[in-house]
């Protein structure tokens, strides 16, 4: 029941949401694991791959899996809850880059919609891949860190499923509840929390900031608005300051990185004093 219930709001929000983001640049489609691009800027090439056991998500990794590091579980949510795998690919594959196993909702260039339920299935398989020792995964991925994102819709989605006990931070991209009645979600919360958002001129930016001022008493969380609209920097190479910004808190919060921590804690934060408008709660 929870499964449907999920996938009737997911598709629900999806209508609501479906042509509020600028899609970001193009990939060639993988099939079978084959990697034919390279990017980012992390020490890590990086680019996505399908893999057989998981059909409907795209896969994004380090081209040389690190043999000195386990690479955190980032499960993504597209925008207007597209199953397009491959929308957001720039800044994924940034992400990626810098050392985490990225997995988005949707085939790569697919169509459709998704559902909350298949942000649980891409961490779910990627716990099994660590345990199998038959898998080019196996010992490689760091099953006690996790990240669920996602953008717009897909950042609903990810509301959704924030109360899995095994959620390390959740972070909403241009994103926040519209229907009153969800905000009750808020209280589920139990990892720090971030949101990403574009700034007044955002349609998401009254939901994003109504759920700042509802959030459970206690919650580590950061609030960080930039001028850019709905759209992000999502299309610009390596997915532009956002994706800079989203690299260095899932480093800080999957890999307690000190460094990539100063950019987020404290009123001398490396985003303070920025183009960036931070706001910020309970870190440390």
């Amino acid at each position: 029941m929870a499964g449907l219930m999920r996938r009737v709001v997911a598709a629900a929000a999806g209508m609501v949401v479906a042509a509020l983001l600028a899609p970001s640049a193009a990939g060639a489609t993988t099939t079978d694991a084959d990697i034919t691009q390279t990017g980012g800027t992390g020490p890590y090439p990086a680019s996505y791959e399908t893999v057989p056991d998981l059909p409907n998500h795209t896969v994004y990794r380090p081209n040389s899996l690190p043999t000195d590091e386990t690479l955190p579980i980032v499960a993504w949510g597209n925008g207007a809850c597209r199953a397009d795998g491959t929308w957001f690919e720039n800044i994924l594959t940034e992400f990626a880059s810098h050392g985490f196993l990225v997995i988005a909702n949707g085939k790569p260039n697919g169509s459709g919609q998704t559902s909350p339920d298949m942000l649980l299935e891409a961490v779910d398989w990627a716990i099994a891949e660590n345990a199998d020792p038959t898998s080019k995964f196996h010992g490689r991925i760091d099953t006690a860190n996790i990240a669920v994102m996602g953008q717009s819709c897909g950042g609903l989605e990810t509301m959704e499923v924030a109360d899995d006990p095994r959620i390390t931070t959740t972070v909403m991209w241009n994103s926040g509840i519209i229907n009153p009645l969800d905000k009750r979600q808020l209280r589920r919360l139990h990892a720090p929390i971030a949101y990403f958002v574009g700034g007044p001129s955002d349609i998401a930016y009254r939901n994003a900031m109504d759920d700042w001022e509802r959030l459970p008493a206690g919650l580590p969380a950061f609030m960080g608005n930039l001028d850019v609209g709905h759209s992000g920097t999502y299309a610009e190479p390596n997915g532009g300051e956002f994706g800079r910004v989203g690299s260095n808190w899932l480093k800080w919060r999957l890999k307690g990185d000190a460094t990539a921590r100063a950019k987020f804690v404290g009123p001398d934060c490396g985003l303070c004093s920025t183009e960036w408008d931070v706001q910020q709660k309970n870190l440390s």
